[in-house]
């Protein structure tokens, strides 16, 4: 998957323009990280756009073990460091997830998702 694919598909899924579509997937994906086990978070790195996966935050930047936040929680941060509106926030946070569904391997896209609370599942079901 390459970092211009990743963006158009994530500004398709919304009506943001493509320099928003390009915030919000990298404040998500990001977040993500930030969230995710070392393992997990390495791994969700492999998968995506080296330019992308070199931005992630390293080994010393992040806690050991998994750090969930939950979906509404989630969506307010990625709000916060895109200036997104919530609407906008919820929308987009949707898209990437929905994207990464479709990019990932099943089992690769299961190992990030399963991580995560319930409510991330739920808010890519209504994606689409």
């Amino acid at each position: 998957m390459d970092q211009k694919e990743l963006v158009h598909a994530v500004a398709e899924r919304t009506r943001l323009s493509r320099e928003e579509s390009a915030d919000i997937t990298w404040a998500v994906l990001e977040g993500l990280a930030e969230q995710l086990s070392e393992g997990e978070a390495r791994r969700l790195a492999t998968d995506l756009p080296d330019m992308l996966a070199e931005q992630l935050p390293g080994p010393r930047r992040r806690r050991q073990g998994a750090h969930p936040v939950m979906v509404t929680d989630f969506i307010r941060q990625v709000s916060e460091r895109t200036g997104l509106t919530y609407h906008d926030a919820r929308a987009g946070t949707a898209a990437v997830l929905a994207t990464l569904r479709e990019r990932l391997s099943e089992e690769d896209y299961s190992h990030v998702i399963g991580q995560l609370p319930a409510g991330y599942s739920d808010l890519v079901t209504a994606a689409g």
